[in-house]
């Protein structure tokens, strides 16, 4: 049985598609069309789903959306009249894309598939908590779902147990922590829910300390948190209940200036709004956690929702609240809810038993040694052939030891925002340039950004002060722990300014030529970590072809591609040649 599991027209429009309890493919729309966060219908992602299983929509059984359209615009429209006539303008320019798309799912799915059966639609928020608790490695567990917000819920707990979920309280919009995160992020002249990250990145370079950063009690003032984690924002600090902007003039004057400019230099004072911000989100957390622990009286809990991708708390769950187990998906913000939806649709309202755990990311398009190969000599591409994996490996990892950048193209694409050694751009984290050289030449983005460290899971201890055992989220890139004090120095470009690095681990059974690459590179290094960072430029979505993997390299500062079994040299191809003009895609 095939179920299909669709998310669009918010953020990050995705598709998943399930096959007896399995998902055996899943893809962003981004990916595909190259446009960042696309969240039109999300064609191309199905597509791919039903041509890796060789089936067309004739053969799927069920389609499941992942919200419920109707009750989201019953909130609109409330809000909209609530805040009349200031909503005015907001609700002109909002309301064509409802009557055009939002509210047509069925048509849209319909026309565009060719798909005659009928279609599941379940709230957000439950498809939040299936697509963390039910491909989760536990039987019964605690769930806490945060977003921005669903219909109407932007925070929701409960629990699941078997192919059952109950979500027994929630607090409804307008109050969210997502939404304060995402004011914050406008105010800071990033972009909403693109580039939250980002403060969460620039954080650890602010105070972090609720006694002393004087923001963190300006902060306090704009949101009313009770001891068991519900909170009420003071609205009159907010405008995104009613304009198409976030910050107010009020949270400005609190804040102490006006909203930066894309791209402004962040100051000491902006450092402290990211570490304030963060510091009030981990409270609320913490505080919904405890609670929650309180009355399941569980040992596991699971998470979702775009809160749920903030590694840096994520991290000190387990040492801040009585929960022993954690899990979180890589894909936990609205992409991942098409994963959710499928697996609603089969294991709790078909009442099949679950078969699946999500043990690695790789679901999205691949490709074999003969396509790549095809392309490479269709372009005319200059290249050499490795003779076997174990040259690949130790070839790839000569170079990365010898400050070289490699692009590194293999297997499946990764599912989620994260590159977890599909798609991913590769350094060594012991040249303390590597940093620089990587923000400013290959990723052309902020210096204050950090990067991730990627270690073999037998390692990880050695290095890291992580919990025990290893969490399986940091398979993921989702938990950020303290380096191990000794080795911060000899890890200069994976340590952040707190002394910590977002951790991602792998396993041999996950992906053995990277983790044999991690262990070649620590024989030459004596460090078994290498720097992983996703393999695209600022404002475009993580490669998915051969095609945009080379186009990215040539237009950077990657030295090398090691694409399945072809090395290619940059400096061995005509520069002048990159464009999407002169290549052929396929």
């Amino acid at each position: 049985m095939y179920v299909l599991g669709i998310s669009c027209y918010y953020h990050d429009s995705s598709a998943a598609l399930l096959k007896d309890g399995v998902i055996v493919a899943a893809a962003e729309e981004e990916r595909f069309t190259r446009k960042k966060h696309d969240s039109s219908f999300p064609l191309n992602a199905i597509t791919y789903c039903l041509k890796s299983q060789g089936i067309t929509i004739k053969d799927v059984a069920h389609v499941g959306f992942y919200e419920k359209p109707f009750l989201k615009f019953e909130r609109v429209l409330s809000q909209h009249l609530e805040m009349f006539p200031k909503s005015f303008k907001t609700f002109l320019s909002s309301t064509p894309s409802w009557l055009n798309e939002k509210l047509r799912v069925l048509r849209t799915i319909r026309k565009k598939l060719k798909y005659t059966r009928g279609v599941m639609f379940i709230q957000h928020h439950m498809a939040h908590a299936a697509s963390t608790f039910l491909p989760s490695p536990y039987e019964k567990a605690a769930i806490l779902t945060i977003d921005g917000v669903g219909e109407w819920t932007t925070t929701a707990w409960g629990v699941g147990e078997g192919n059952n979920i109950v979500l027994h309280e929630d607090i409804r919009f307008p109050h969210s922590i997502g939404l304060l995160y995402s004011t914050i992020t406008a105010y800071l002249g990033f972009s909403v829910n693109n580039s939250e990250y980002k403060v969460m990145g620039l954080a650890p370079y602010g105070d972090m300390n609720r006694e002393t950063n004087p923001f963190y009690k300006k902060l306090r003032k704009v949101i009313d948190i009770k001891e068991d984690g519900s909170f009420r924002l003071d609205l009159s600090y907010f405008i995104f209940h009613y304009a198409d902007r976030m910050p107010s003039k009020k949270m400005c004057k609190l804040l102490g200036g006006p909203i930066a400019k894309r791209d402004t230099t962040m100051t000491k004072r902006h450092q402290d709004i990211a570490a304030a911000l963060q510091l009030v989100t981990e409270e609320v957390i913490t505080k919904l956690l405890i609670s929650l622990h309180k009355k399941t009286k569980l040992d596991s809990v699971v998470l979702a929702g775009g809160v749920a991708l903030n590694s840096v708390y994520n991290g000190k769950i387990l040492r801040s609240t009585p929960f022993k187990n954690i899990w979180v998906q890589p894909n936990a913000s609205d992409g991942g809810t098409s994963i959710g939806v499928a697996l609603y649709i089969y294991n709790t309202l078909l009442n099949k038993k679950r078969v699946y755990h999500l043990h690695d990311a790789y679901l999205g398009p691949s490709y074999t040694t003969a396509q790549v190969k095809r392309f490479l000599d269709k372009n005319k591409i200059n290249y050499t052939t490795f003779a076997s994996d174990k040259e690949l490996v130790e070839t790839t990892a000569k170079l990365v030891a010898t400050n070289h950048v490699v692009g590194w193209f293999q297997k499946g694409m990764e599912w989620g925002p994260r590159a977890l050694g599909a798609r991913s751009i590769l350094a060594s984290p012991c040249n303390p340039e590597a940093k620089e050289l990587l923000n400013e030449k290959v990723k052309h983005r902020e210096k204050f950004r950090p990067f991730a460290p990627v270690v073999c899971e037998d390692d990880a201890l050695t290095y890291f002060e992580s919990d025990k055992p290893v969490p399986e989220p940091t398979d993921f890139m989702l938990m950020v722990y303290p380096v191990v004090k000794k080795w911060r120095t000899a890890i200069p470009s994976v340590t952040h300014v707190d002394g910590s690095g977002r951790l991602q681990t792998i396993r041999r059974a996950q992906n053995p030529l990277y983790y044999d690459i991690l262990k070649a590179f620590g024989k030459h290094t004596g460090v078994p970590i290498m720097i992983n960072t996703s393999f695209n430029i600022r404002g475009e979505p993580i490669v998915c072809s051969p095609y945009d993997a080379y186009k990215c390299m040539m237009g950077t500062g990657i030295d090398y591609l090691v694409m399945d079994k072809f090395l290619i040299k940059r400096d061995d191809n005509p520069q002048d040649k990159w464009d999407s003009e002169q290549y052929a895609k396929d």
